[in-house]
């Protein structure tokens, strides 16, 4: 599916890149933003999962199976539907992942206590991470969402519901690595006043 034999190949010093359908864009266009942001929340989880993987190692496989359905995300939205029959078959989100990720929402989140206040986006090193890569997949969303109203353009339910669901993952996840820890980090309202 993927050969990289060449890494650069000069076409981009235009200010412009190819989408997977051979489609030329600005490198500033809307769709080429999303799936950057996608593969920026990807990295994120990457640099999360060097605090998982010996923490918690369950944890740290799903955050794996994540960062290929990343991929997999990515691939869909720099294959735009237009419509036309394209030579393969474009990757595309299903419900399957997002029903996945529910699940693993609902499972990490089962022994958590009630919050009561806002969580502060730090904790142990691994949530900390988590928080950072929650705010760029929210990021990635909001891409997502507004190239979704684009005229000419589509974003597909699956991959907005599975862009929506990460966040609240990586939100469940820093709280599950905090609780290990000793418990999250709350907002006290008007605290330094």
């Amino acid at each position: 599916m993927v050969v990289l034999n060449r890494i650069y190949t000069r076409t981009g010093d235009d200010g412009t890149t190819a989408l997977a359908t051979g489609a030329r864009r600005p490198k500033f266009d809307l769709r080429v933003s999303a799936y950057g942001t996608v593969d920026e929340t990807n990295a994120c989880i990457g640099m999360a999962r060097l605090h998982c993987a010996g923490e918690d190692p369950e944890l740290d496989a799903m955050l794996g199976r994540i960062q290929n359905d990343l991929f997999d995300l990515g691939a869909e939205l720099a294959s735009p539907d237009t419509g036309e029959k394209l030579a393969w078959e474009p990757l595309r989100i299903v419900q399957a992942q997002v029903d996945r990720l529910e699940a693993e929402i609902d499972q990490l989140n089962r022994p958590l206590g009630t919050l009561r206040s806002f969580v502060l986006p730090g904790g142990t090193p691994g949530a900390a991470h988590l928080h950072l890569a929650r705010t760029v997949s929210r990021r990635a969303e909001r891409l997502m969402v507004e190239l979704s109203q684009e005229q000419g353009e589509s974003v597909a339910q699956p991959a907005l519901k599975f862009i929506n669901r990460l966040s609240d993952f990586l939100f469940v996840a820093s709280r599950h690595l905090n609780a290990r820890a000793g418990g999250d980090v709350l907002w006290t309202p008007g605290q330094n006043r």
